[in-house]
């Protein structure tokens, strides 16, 4: 998320107005309803955490426990488990 200056996009009308509230601090302005995006759209991670889970479940076949595959992918036991559950 990148940030803009009010003075380049507001009307300094309001501008005084959110100042009488927020005066000098950062706020965030959520997208509308109906332009909000899912989680990872803008990027491959979906895909890459895909990818990973993926090889994590073969491994998992391939007879690697699961306190073997959280310390082999930097996760918890709890996630890997979770992870396992939910590619069955």
């Amino acid at each position: 998320m990148g940030y803009r200056k009010a003075e380049e996009i507001l009307p300094m009308e309001i501008i005084e107005l959110i100042q009488r509230y927020v005066d000098g601090e950062n706020i965030y302005i959520p997208r509308k309803e109906n332009q909000r995006k899912e989680w990872g759209n803008k990027t491959l991670i979906r895909q890459e955490l895909e990818k990973r889970n993926v090889q994590i479940f073969t491994d998992f076949q391939n007879g690697y426990k699961v306190h073997a595959l959280s310390i082999k992918y930097f996760l918890s036991e709890k996630s890997i488990q979770r992870i396992l559950r939910k590619m069955k």
